[in-house]
């Protein structure tokens, strides 16, 4: 079995290039492709970029052609992958979470490492023992969030703890969001800067579980939108936030487990979480069912069908409002019939569930324009007490797109990911199997490296809790 250069460093340094393998590279990869492309000739690197649509890569590829190639792929064909993986001494996977584990699998085989910024799924944790055994580092949550959320997170959780702090409390807040100057005449002040399923279907995985004040919280997803609780990012304004996924597991994750308050959440702009409650209420987010509609059906039918109503065209939007006890002219309603809801628009898909038109509408109405700025922001508040005083810590991250392609979502997402690849080609990761970087040998100069050469850093702010 040949030995990966990843794994010996000053091996890979003075004979063969580390060979990286990069598994689709879309809009959300180009951050990352950037920067592994930048690093490529000093690092000694050689990258093989796999995507189904090739040919727009060669203009980014053509002056890097001694580091860097790209070939076709398509993620059906299982015997291709075998062969790319087979190649490589590291593989790094932007392919949706769904085929993480057939990457897994293949680099398993041929005992390759693996990077992704997807969470941890069952499948994935199942392979930890055996990819430990065989010296191999799956490097997952290295993205956004999770990613950057783990690392700044355990910077300061890691500093209170040294300082001889006890920490009572801690949330985590993260959202893609629009920069204010591109929200135009949008009500809902978002549009999609990530994958657009993944919004539709969000809080569809059980109910949200946190604990708060010693008191484990769930929230049932038709709930879920409607208890959003609201804060404040300094200089930046108000936001909403609701609760995601299991917070709880995160204790042990986070060295927390006497903690009496955990909560992660998503961020919106004001209004977005009262105005997307009420398409949960309608039934609009619902993938468990096909409706056998046409694909002619307008808007305004479909929303009555949802609602088990024959009703005129003119009266649906009374009508939602009436169920859903809202004001006809008040904030909510203004948002769903900006979307066209209460129209002749068709859904313009055939035997769809709501939720695959909700998303189809959603994806021609909330898509970036070329130069739509989007933005990302996080927020982490740590309750805790020192020397008999209890005190509070918040640590903001704000930051800004240039356009449509070069997104604040893709820098985020990518430049930890890429960053992350980096020290694992050099040999400095000290974990093996399924590895997440709450650990200082990830996090610190990974956090160092965004802010000192891509000013992505946090602001903190010290108060009495």
């Amino acid at each position: 079995m040949n030995q990966s250069p990843a794994t010996n460093n000053q091996q890979s340094n003075t004979h063969n290039p580390t060979r990286l393998l990069l598994l689709g590279a879309g809009r959300s990869a180009s951050a990352l492709l950037q920067y592994l492309l930048r690093h490529a000739a000093a690092e000694r690197w050689f990258l093989t970029v796999a995507d189904a649509q090739p040919a727009h890569l060669a203009p980014v590829l053509a002056a890097h052609s001694r580091s860097a190639h790209v070939v076709p792929f398509e993620v059906q064909d299982a015997g291709r992958l075998d062969a790319l993986v087979a190649e490589a001494d590291i593989v790094i996977s932007m392919l949706p979470a769904t085929l993480h584990p057939l990457v897994a699998r293949a680099c398993l085989r041929h005992r390759r490492h693996l990077a992704t910024a997807s969470y941890v799924s069952p499948n994935i944790g199942a392979l930890h023992a055996e990819a430990a055994g065989a010296d191999l580092v799956f490097l997952m949550e290295c993205g956004l969030d999770p990613g950057l959320d783990h690392m700044s997170a355990m910077q300061v959780i890691n500093e209170l703890h040294g300082q001889g702090a006890r920490l009572t409390g801690f949330r985590s807040y993260c959202g893609g969001l629009l920069a204010p100057e591109s929200e135009g005449d949008n009500p809902w002040r978002y549009k999609f800067t990530w994958n657009p399923r993944n919004v539709v279907l969000a809080g569809q995985g059980g109910p949200a579980k946190y604990l708060e004040n010693g008191q484990e919280k769930l929230i049932p997803y038709a709930e879920l939108f409607g208890r959003a609780e609201t804060l404040a990012v300094p200089g930046h304004g108000h936001f909403e936030g609701y609760a995601n996924r299991d917070s709880l597991t995160y204790r042990a994750v986070y060295g927390l487990a006497d903690i009496g308050t955990m909560l992660r959440g998503t961020l919106r702009r004001p209004g977005y979480c009262g105005a997307w409650q009420a398409l949960v209420t309608l039934g609009l987010t619902d993938d468990s069912t096909s409706l056998g509609n046409p694909a002619s059906l307008p808007w305004g039918a479909l929303v009555a069908q949802v609602m088990g109503e024959k009703i005129p065209a003119d009266q649906v939007a009374a009508r939602v409002a009436a169920r859903l006890a809202l004001d006809p002219h008040g904030p909510e309603m203004t948002r769903l019939a900006w979307l066209g809801l209460f129209t002749e628009r068709s859904v313009g898909l055939a035997g769809a569930t709501a939720a695959q038109l909700l998303e189809h509408l959603l994806a021609d109405k909330w898509q970036l324009g070329p130069h739509d700025r989007d933005q990302v922001v996080m927020q982490h508040q740590f309750d805790y007490e020192l020397n008999g005083e209890s005190r509070r810590r918040t640590s903001s991250l704000v930051v800004t797109g240039t356009d449509a392609t070069h997104t604040a979502m893709a820098q985020t997402v990518g430049l930890p990911l890429g960053m992350a690849v980096r020290r694992l080609a050099r040999g400095e990761v000290a974990g093996r199997g399924v590895v997440i970087p709450t650990t200082a040998d990830l996090y610190v100069p990974i956090l160092q490296e965004l802010a000192a050469d891509y000013g992505i850093a946090f602001a903190e702010e010290e108060g009495v809790g």
